[in-house]
């Protein structure tokens, strides 16, 4: 007798997977948590820290983030004035998310290209 397919487990799973991915989901958020929490906070050194982001797009996930809890924008009332980019205690939960991705894409980069300095069209 064939296993039945188990649709409601299968959707228990991938609900919050997708709510997940509705947060995280792009080239960029990610990239932009881990430069904060490189202790990159001013717009210009997130920006330099990663390589072909723009600035419209960066103001965009900056906008995204805030609305989502994970970065809070820090204005002071100085001339000029001065704005700063924080990740949020919430973010910190992330951190076996990254931790994971990062050790999976070590791994598959070994798997594919047999070393994980190896690299594909320059980056390392």
């Amino acid at each position: 007798m064939e296993k039945q397919h188990n649709h409601k487990e299968c959707m228990q799973v991938l609900k919050p997977v997708r709510d997940t991915l509705d947060v995280i989901n792009g080239k960029w958020k990610l990239q932009i948590i881990v430069s904060l929490n490189a202790g990159n906070k001013r717009f210009t050194e997130i920006e330099r820290s990663i390589p072909k982001l723009t600035s419209k797009v960066l103001a965009k996930e900056l906008k995204e983030l805030e609305q989502n809890g994970l970065v809070e924008r820090i204005v002071t009332d100085t001339y000029p004035v001065s704005i700063e980019y924080l990740p949020t205690a919430y973010t910190k939960t992330l951190q076996p998310v990254v931790e994971s991705l990062k050790d999976w894409g070590e791994n598959h980069r070994r798997h594919i290209f047999g070393s994980p300095s190896e690299t594909v069209n320059g980056d390392k």
